[in-house]
């Protein structure tokens, strides 16, 4: 069973049909909506500000979300998907962004909707990442534009298997 733990008087919230493997750990201040799946070892520590998980996103296993103490909040929109090994400190990730396995995303970073990190890439504290781009690299910079129904098409797929995914586990 996944750890749910309480800090500083707040109490994570988990939506409907949620997906939590059993050694994830969702700390303090965090909302994970409906239909969404936090994998093993996967860790969301809401203890020095908030966090904030969209609809049907999917954080794969050994990710990190965290914060920094009231400066910045990780806020992940609907259709997400988060790849293995990744850290979100403290950015904001659009709905229908794929963020790839091993990747950073530094406070204060935006990833625009259905925009795709590369596996492995850092993307630095305040960089903004267009709308329907890939970016890559360390630090990642701009590759090209990606057209928005192939973009929505991928990501939307990758969201689909992982909620099916999840019901294998439940």
């Amino acid at each position: 069973m996944a750890l749910i733990k309480s800090v500083r008087g707040f109490v994570p919230e988990i939506g409907e049909n949620v997906y939590l493997a059993d050694n994830a750990t969702i700390i303090g201040d965090v909302v994970i909506g409906d239909d969404s799946s936090i994998w093993f070892n996967t860790v969301l520590r809401g203890d020095v500000n908030s966090i904030r998980v969209g609809k049907r996103v999917n954080i794969q296993d050994g990710s990190v979300v965290h914060t920094l103490y009231e400066k910045s909040v990780a806020e992940i929109g609907d259709d997400v998907s988060i790849g293995h090994n990744v850290t979100i400190h403290g950015a904001k990730i659009e709905a229908g962004a794929l963020i790839g396995i091993g990747a950073v995303v530094l406070d204060h970073a935006v990833i625009g909707e259905g925009a795709l990190v590369a596996a492995g890439s850092v993307v630095l504290s305040g960089t903004k990442v267009e709308p329907g781009s890939i970016y890559a690299g360390i630090p990642a910079k701009f590759i090209k534009k990606i057209d928005p129904e192939q973009s929505k098409e991928i990501n939307q797929k990758i969201a689909r298997n992982y909620l099916m995914y999840s019901d294998w586990y439940k």
